[in-house]
């Protein structure tokens, strides 16, 4: 053991000296546009999926503590071993109805419910064909169907239809074709092109599975998500999705589709039958963060409001980000080292914005990821702007 510790303290003096460690910072505070941060005292956001600002809602809160109180801490076992609760199946019936499917099945991450997914329902024969900037969940899961199923796979150039044509010929002998996309890929803030995914899934009879973590709450005119931003609500076969993120920010994820499919994954899906169930207090939580939603949607437009004022600052304060529409707005700046530095200088200006480099993102493209909320005001990101700026003349990506 002493042999492992010193290796990996290796690895993390590595980290430290090439100026890529990751140090967490802790929170006093609920999350929100504002936070207390240890330390720091109050600091601005801008590093948050906290998209619509219902990780601190009274009723959501509120409903987490009453079910926290009416149900207790947990299942404590596999819910068809000793029970589950109402309130997961409320849940489940509401974000079936929210993302437009017949039926949902929830998970205790959106990670646990990607994994769980292609190794459940691809067979041998069958072919995956996933695009390139998939998340790392979907990625796990595609390479884990192939191990367990001998599933044949392939990887299609991020959002190139040709490509995805292509690979679809070529697999026109599998049993069954399934594609696998992101809604809104994370770390680009771009979208899928989902209604040419959806016709050429027609032309060569194919599934679609869409991961809309990054899009529940988040896209459409009332957050249902990148269906509904592209007037297809109710087209997709699969959609997995996060409660992590704009539904109220606490964790958990889910899968949605036909009634068979839930049942399917019940019946076999691993993450399902050897894990707990989603903590009753998450659940109720996140019913109600669905439930606040549909209620309020002006908060979804308030979020498309200061994404599209956020994006148009920054862009007038000299920087190029990553040209899109979704809250995520992506700024590159090359190495790792540059975009760890310079979330470290925007902290000290009062700004909590992330840098990511390699692994997370290719080499070379290492990138500060600005993610705009609908609980920021415009003074919010003024102040955020502000900082930008004097921070981006500091590293001389602004003259």
């Amino acid at each position: 053991m002493s042999s492992l510790s010193t290796e990996l303290q290796s690895e993390v003096d590595v980290l430290k000296a090439a100026g890529t460690y990751k140090r967490l910072n802790f929170l006093e505070s609920p999350q929100g546009a504002r936070v207390r941060m240890e330390g720091r005292g109050e600091v601005i956001v801008l590093s948050s999926n906290n998209y619509l600002g219902l990780a601190n809602e009274p009723r959501v809160v509120a409903a987490g503590i009453h079910a926290l109180e009416q149900f207790g801490a947990g299942t404590a076992s596999v819910r068809f071993i000793c029970g589950t609760f109402t309130v997961h199946r409320d849940l489940e019936r509401e974000l079936a109805s929210f993302v437009g499917t017949p039926a949902s099945l929830s998970y205790v991450s959106a990670w646990n419910a990607n994994e769980a997914l292609t190794p459940t329902i691809a067979r041998e024969g069958d072919f995956v064909v996933s695009d390139a900037l998939n998340h790392a969940s979907i990625i796990d899961s595609v390479r884990l169907a192939k191990a367990i199923t001998k599933c044949t796979t392939a990887v299609y150039k991020h959002s190139d239809m040709d490509d995805l044509r292509d690979k679809l010929v070529g697999a026109r002998g599998a049993a069954r074709r399934i594609i696998w996309t992101d809604g809104v890929f994370s770390m680009e803030g771009s979208i899928a092109k989902l209604p040419e995914i959806l016709q050429l899934a027609r032309e060569y009879d194919a599934i679609v599975v869409m991961d809309d973590s990054h899009a529940t709450g988040v896209l459409g005119k009332t957050g249902r998500g990148t269906a509904e931003h592209f007037g297809v609500l109710g087209d997709v076969d699969i959609i997995t999705s996060t409660l992590g993120k704009a539904l109220g920010g606490a964790a958990g994820g889910f899968i949605a589709g036909p009634e068979s499919l839930c049942d399917v994954m019940t019946q076999r899906s691993r993450p399902q039958l050897f894990s707990n169930a989603l903590p009753p207090t998450v659940a109720a939580s996140s019913l109600e963060a669905v439930r606040y939603t549909v209620a309020h949607p002006e908060l979804v437009t308030r979020l498309h409001d200061n994404t599209r004022y956020f994006r148009a600052a920054i862009v007038e304060a000299g920087f190029h980000p990553l040209a899109g529409e979704t809250p995520i707005v992506p700024i590159i700046v090359g190495e790792t080292a540059t975009a760890i530095r310079i979330s470290e200088m925007m902290l000290d200006r009062g700004v909590f914005v992330t840098g990511f480099g390699f692994p997370v993102v290719p080499q070379g493209q290492a990138r500060v990821r600005c993610q705009v909320s609908a609980a920021h005001t415009r003074d919010d990101l003024d102040t955020v702007i502000a900082a930008f700026k004097e921070v981006g003349r500091a590293v001389k990506l602004l003259r």
